[in-house]
């Protein structure tokens, strides 16, 4: 399936995946009310059968998803995970035993070849499979155990915004649902998205300072690192610009000899124990005269060259990536309309990706 959906004539660029950023205080709201009530019933039946390890499967943003759904299992619930390299099975015929393994695959549309394929194999090898898209109807959700449909309505631009979030809000609240928590640190959250994204003008004028970047490098850690890797992506996709992830603790172990005061860096600051351990390595880039922009609290953002000031007070580490993505998918909409690029349709690529 391959689609594009151009500004009409007269018709504002990037429109459509402006609209659908907007959509995101109701559709957490949605997920809130209607969602967490299956997906509190689907984690009570799979914690019952007692997984000892989860693989998750995901590609793309959805892989993203997939990273934050690991730091939640490991730090809430002790339980190892990795991610799966699904081409041993799709590609090389691998045969895992995987009895008791919960097997998490996370999807948009529940649609690409390999993900259903390496979601069948599993259940065959003995997993417990569970899909979790934005797409009840997909192959995918058909060939797994159990599905959680994220809620988050149809998206028609080619950037993931509102499915990406919806996906974070889901796995946090199944997560919740497998220790036997309520996830009542999710209930702020709309009405802080809310008040995020109506600071455009702020982010507007944040993406004037890098219109003409020629490379980023985005970093945080802990929670806030699948929070990079997705702001990168979507800097790629939409503006063209080469934008690399990297985990503060990785940043060290060589990559940072590439920065300079020319090539911005964005910081992911969480406010808890991710944004502790990045402390050293804003450090580092500062005293290397890094043109530092800081997603974050005020004071992180105060000491660095820009940023945007997040409203953390209250708001739990484990769903602060919910939020902290916001400022950056406004960022690269904005930075890619200054550019005179049309976000709703980044060249080459396609809404569904038919990996195999």
């Amino acid at each position: 399936m391959s689609a594009t959906y151009p500004a009409g004539e007269g018709e504002q660029p990037g429109r459509i995946m402006s609209g659908e950023m907007a959509e995101q205080p109701e559709m957490l709201r949605r997920i809130l009310d209607r969602g967490a009530p299956v997906i509190r019933a689907v984690a009570a039946e799979i914690a019952a059968r007692k997984p000892r390890f989860v693989l998750l499967t995901a590609r793309g943003t959805s892989d993203n998803a997939a990273l934050y759904a690991k730091y939640l299992l490991e730090i809430t619930l002790g339980l190892p995970c990795g991610l799966a390299s699904m081409s041993t099975t799709t590609a090389y015929g691998a045969k895992p035993d995987l009895k008791d393994v919960l097997v998490i695959t996370v999807s948009q549309s529940g649609g690409s070849p390999d993900l259903v394929a390496s979601t069948k194999a599993a259940r065959e090898a003995g997993a417990v499979t569970l899909a979790v898209t934005n797409s009840p109807d997909s192959p995918l959700a058909a060939v797994s155990e159990y599905h959680i449909d994220i809620l988050a309505g149809p998206e028609k631009a080619l950037p993931a915004t509102k499915t990406y979030t919806a996906s974070l809000l889901s796995l946090y609240l199944f997560v919740e649902g497998l220790r036997g928590g309520d996830g009542a640190a999710a209930a702020i959250l709309p009405e802080l998205a809310e008040a995020i994204l109506a600071r455009k003008d702020e982010v507007k004028a944040l993406a004037s300072r890098y219109r003409f970047a020629e490379r980023m490098v985005i970093t945080s850690r802990g929670y806030g690192y699948p929070t990079a890797k997705e702001a990168a992506l979507k800097l790629m996709e939409t503006s063209y610009i080469p934008a690399l992830s990297y985990s503060g603790a990785d940043l060290l172990h060589g990559p940072l000899a590439m920065v300079d005061n020319i090539s911005p860096v964005i910081a992911v600051v969480t406010d808890g124990r991710g944004g502790e351990a990045l402390q050293p390595v804003l450090d580092r880039l500062r005293g290397r005269g890094a043109d530092l922009f800081v997603v974050g609290p005020k004071a992180q953002v105060e000491a660095a060259s820009a940023g945007f000031v997040l409203p953390m007070a209250g708001v739990a580490e484990e769903v602060q990536p919910i939020l902290e993505i916001l400022p950056l998918q406004m960022l690269a909409y904005e930075v890619t309309i200054a550019r005179g690029q049309d976000p709703d349709a980044p060249r080459a690529l396609a809404k569904v990706t038919e990996t195999r």
